[in-house]
C-alpha cells in the first residue's frame, strides 16, 4: 500500500511510493528468472507488435507501445515506475507534499539535453503545460486538466498545484506523456527529439524501425547499457517469431500464444510472463445507434463466452474481464461485482428491451488491436449468433488500424495496456470529453466519483467509491472488456534483465531500451 493513501507524509526518494499493483508476479516459462550484473556495450534489437506509419513523436500523442518504448529511450519523466512497484526518481530527485494539492518537486542538478544544453525548470514547467492547452489533444489532458497552476521554485525546482488533493501525482508523472524536452519561449520543442534520455535518434521511419546511439553524457550510470539499439516494428505474429528464432531480433513483446510451447523447446529462449492490467476490449461507441441503448450493449455483454476465449484466444495466460478496466492486478478491484457469464437467453431479455428481436451489426478488428483479435471475433460472432444476434466481422488493415478504425468505427476490437493506478485508467478512457474514451460515454455519477476518489486520503472510502465506479461500467459503460492478458515475451540467451520486470505493459513498462542489456 502507498503510505500517502493514510498520511500522506513528505516524499522523498528514500520514503518511496509504493505502488500496490504495478509489479506484477513475474516468472520465465521454460527456464528459470536470472537476475545478472548488467554488461555494458553491445546492441540491442528489439521486435515490437506495435507501431503504424501514421506514429508521432510528440509525447501527447503515443497511441501504442512502440511509441512509449521509444519515448522513453530518448526522454525522461520526473518520476519512474521501478519494477518492484515503487516510485523511483528520474529528473525529480525528490518530490513532497503537506495536502496532497500542492506538490514540490526538486530537480536533479548537472543534467543536460542531448544538444548540451542544460535541463532547467522552466522546460519542465513547459513540458507538463504541453498537455493542458485548451486545443490539446493529448491523451492525458484530463490529468493535466487537474493541475492549476505549474511553475518554477527557484532554478531547480517547480511547483504543481492541482485542483484537488491526489496522492497519486508521482505515480501518474510517471507515464511516458510527461517526458520533458526543451522549451522554446512557451512551447515545447518535441520536434527536435532533443530529450535528456540515455539515447540519441538517429534513424526513424514510423511504422519500420527506429535506430538510436548512447547518450555519452546520460546523467544515469545504472542505465542505458547498449551502445547501439535498433526497435523494429513486426506487427505480423509468424514474422515476429521467425526474428527471434532467426537472431535478427534478441526480444519481442506479445508472443503469439500458439507458439509457447514452440519457443519453450528452444534450448537459447526465454520466456517472461508477467500479470498486470492488459486488458483486451470490444468498445462500443454509445453516441452512435444501437450502442446509444443501454440494453444492446448488455445484450452483447451476455452474447459473448468469456471463458471460451480465454481458453482458446489466451490459451489460459489472463483472467475472465468483467466489462470494467479494473482487474485483479488492481488495488481497488471491485471482486465483489458477479462475474458476468455467457447467457443467451438474457442477451435476448435486453435486445427485446430494446425493442428488438434481433440485431445485427458490423465488428471492426484487425490483429493490430492484439494478437488474435480476429478469431476472437469471429468466435464472438458464434456466440450472439445463439442469442439473435448477428456480428458481421470486418477485417480491417493492420496499418493505421489507431488512427482509421479505433475511435472511428462503432464497434471495434480493442486493446488497453492499462495504467497504474484506478484514477488513471479511469481519467484517459472513461473520463467525458477524454481524447481516448474510445466508447464516447459520460456519466455525470461517475465523473464527480472520480474526482472525489482522488482527493480521498481513507483507503476504505477511496475503495468503496472506485468500487461504485467499476459498478457503473459494468451496468452501463460501453467497454465489453472480456479479459485481462498476461504479459507474455519472449528473448533468447545474447539480452538479460534484472530480477524483476513491471507490469505497467510490455518490454518491462516500455523500458527495457534503458534497463536491459546485451550479454554477448
Amino acid at each position: 500500500m502507498r503510505k500517502t493513501d493514510l498520511l500522506l507524509p513528505s516524499v522523498t526518494r528514500r520514503n518511496a511510493l509504493k505502488l500496490s499493483a504495478a509489479a506484477g508476479a513475474m516468472g520465465a516459462l521454460g527456464l528459470p528468472a536470472r537476475a545478472e550484473t548488467p554488461k555494458r556495450g553491445g546492441k540491442m534489437v528489439l521486435g515490437s507488435r506495435h507501431g503504424s506509419t501514421t506514429d508521432s513523436t510528440d509525447p501527447a500523442l503515443g497511441t501504442n507501445a512502440y511509441q512509449g518504448l521509444l519515448t522513453n529511450a530518448m526522454a525522461n519523466t520526473l518520476t519512474e515506475l521501478l519494477p518492484d512497484g515503487t516510485v523511483g526518481s528520474a529528473l525529480a530527485e525528490s518530490w513532497d507534499t503537506a495536502d496532497g494539492k500542492t506538490w514540490h518537486f526538486k530537480l536533479r542538478r548537472g543534467v543536460t539535453f542531448h544538444d548540451g544544453r542544460p535541463l532547467k525548470a522552466e522546460d519542465v514547467v513547459v513540458s507538463l503545460n504541453h498537455h493542458r492547452a485548451a486545443d490539446s489533444k493529448s491523451f492525458v489532458k484530463p490529468i493535466a486538466d487537474q493541475f492549476t497552476e505549474v511553475k518554477t521554485d527557484g532554478a531547480a525546482g517547480i511547483i504543481i498545484t492541482l485542483a484537488s488533493a491526489n496522492a497519486d501525482l508521482p505515480i501518474v508523472l510517471n507515464t511516458e506523456a510527461f517526458t520533458v524536452y526543451p522549451a522554446e519561449g512557451e512551447r515545447m520543442n518535441w520536434e527536435s527529439r532533443n530529450g535528456t534520455g540515455g539515447y540519441i535518434l538517429k534513424q526513424y521511419e514510423p511504422g519500420v524501425r527506429a535506430y538510436l546511439e548512447r547518450n555519452k553524457n546520460y546523467f544515469r550510470d545504472d542505465r542505458a547499457f547498449a551502445d547501439e539499439v535498433e526497435l523494429l516494428c513486426i506487427q505480423d505474429s509468424s514474422a515476429r517469431t521467425n526474428a527471434l528464432l532467426s537472431g535478427e531480433v534478441q526480444a519481442i513483446d506479445e508472443v503469439d500464444l500458439k507458439t509457447v510451447e514452440l519457443l519453450k523447446s528452444q534450448p537459447n529462449i526465454t520466456l517472461d510472463r508477467v500479470t498486470g492490467s492488459l486488458h483486451y476490449t470490444f468498445p462500443m461507441r454509445t453516441d452512435v445507434a444501437p450502442f446509444d441503448n443501454v440494453d444492446v450493449r448488455l445484450a452483447l455483454k451476455y452474447a459473448i463466452d468469456r471463458e471460451d476465449l480465454m481458453e482458446k484466444i489466451l490459451y489460459g495466460y489472463g483472467h475472465l474481464g468483467n466489462d470494467t478496466p479494473i482487474g485483479p492486478s488492481y488495488r481497488y478491484w471491485a471482486k465483489d461485482i458477479p462475474q458476468r457469464k455467457y447467457d443467451p437467453e438474457r442477451a435476448k431479455f435486453h435486445l427485446k428491451k430494446a425493442g428488438m428481436e434481433n440485431l445485427k451489426v458490423d465488428l471492426s478488428t484487425a490483429e493490430a488491436a492484439f494478437v488474435g483479435a480476429t478469431d476472437a471475433a469471429v468466435l464472438f460472432a458464434e456466440h450472439a449468433r445463439r442469442a439473435g444476434i448477428e456480428l458481421n466481422v470486418v477485417r480491417e488493415a493492420n496499418d493505421a488500424y489507431w488512427d482509421n478504425v479505433w475511435m472511428k468505427k462503432p464497434f471495434a476490437a480493442c486493446y488497453w495496456g492499462g495504467y497504474p493506478t484506478e484514477g488513471e485508467m479511469f481519467a484517459i478512457g472513461y473520463t467525458k470529453g477524454a481524447a481516448w474514451n474510445d466508447t464516447f460515454w459520460s456519466d455525470p455519477k461517475f465523473d464527480s466519483l472520480r474526482l472525489e476518489a482522488l482527493a480521498e486520503l481513507d483507503p476504505e472510502k477511496r475503495r468503496a467509491m472506485y468500487g461504485e465506479m467499476q459498478q457503473i461500467l459494468h451496468d452501463d459503460g460501453g467497454a465489453l472488456v472480456f479479459a485481462f492478458a498476461d504479459f507474455v515475451m519472449a528473448r533468447n540467451n545474447t539480452i538479460a534483465h534484472g530480477p524483476l520486470l513491471s507490469s505497467d505493459g510490455p518490454f518491462d513498462g516500455s523500458r527495457a531500451v534503458e534497463r536491459w542489456w546485451v550479454v554477448e
